[in-house]
Parts: structure tokens; C-alpha cells; sequence
């Protein structure tokens, strides 16, 4: 897993072309006005979903994980906590459905704030539960980069 603030993400673009890539889209674009949905950059081997919802409590989330794409989720505005644990720590509650490339855990993790501009990369051995609320519940923009692996 990564976090960090999308003014850094310079720094990741080394690590692969398509993570990259998914960086510099994710720099260059508002999104604060965009419609939710997704935008192809790349056809399926990288994508965006934008996204609009409002955060939930922690009893409300679910861990999960993907086999075949990295998620860069990064949040245009609002702010909310964001669960992160390697697979190995989690125990499956729902087998992996590969027409949605999504396998669900139960267990423990950390959390993090994932405020606005701020983005975290999760490879395939990363669950992660995302939407949490930070204290209260609140609107969110966020965009998921999808990179296939």
C-alpha cells in the first residue's frame, strides 16, 4: 500500500508506466464538478470510476480485495477513513467473483484519514475497506483508478 498526497506522486511514477499514467490523470483532472461514472484512459488495462456517496460507520464496511487490478483511490473532495490489511491477516467470507474481480474478508485492520487530494494504491495482496466515516457521515467525490496487473 501507498498514501500520499497527490502533490508527491512524482515520486511514484518509476514504479510502472501505468500506475504512471493513472498519476498523472488523477494531477491533471477537476473533479469536483465531473458526473459519477467511468472514464476510460486506457480501455480496461486502466480506468477510472468517479464517484459520489456519503461515508459510512466502520460496521458498515466490508474488507475487500482484487486479483486482477491495482485501485489508486483518490479522494477529490470531502474526507473519510479508509481500511487497509494484507490479505494473509483476513479470513474469506465471500469467494472470489472473478466477473467483478472482488473476493470479500472478515477481520482486523488499520485505518488511515484519506483526505482531500490525498490518494492511497492498493496492489492485489492489500484488502481494503473503503467509505468509512472519519467522525461523522459525510458527502464524498473520490475516484478509483482500476490498473490491470
Amino acid at each position: 500500500m501507498i498514501y500520499d498526497s497527490i502533490e508527491n506522486a512524482k515520486f511514484y511514477y518509476n514504479i510502472d508506466e501505468k500506475i504512471k499514467t493513472a498519476l498523472q490523470f488523477l494531477s491533471e483532472t477537476d473533479f469536483t464538478e465531473a458526473e459519477p461514472g467511468r472514464v476510460d484512459i486506457d480501455g480496461d488495462k486502466i480506468f477510472a470510476l468517479i464517484q459520489k456517496y456519503n461515508t459510512k460507520p466502520e460496521d458498515q464496511g466490508r474488507w475487500e480485495a482484487h486479483r486482477n487490478y491495482i485501485d489508486i483511490q483518490f479522494v477529490a473532495l470531502g474526507s473519510e477513513t479508509i481500511g487497509f490489511v494484507n490479505v494473509d491477516y483476513l479470513d474469506i467470507i465471500q469467494e472470489y467473483d472473478s466477473s467483478k474481480d472482488v473476493e470479500f474478508y472478515d477481520g482486523e485492520g488499520d485505518f488511515v484519514q484519506l483526505n482531500e487530494d490525498e490518494f492511497v494504491v492498493f496492489f492485489p495482496h492489500d484488502a481494503h475497506m473503503p467509505g468509512i466515516e472519519v467522525e461523522d457521515t459525510e458527502e464524498v467525490i473520490k475516484v478509483v483508478v482500476k490498473i490491470a496487473v
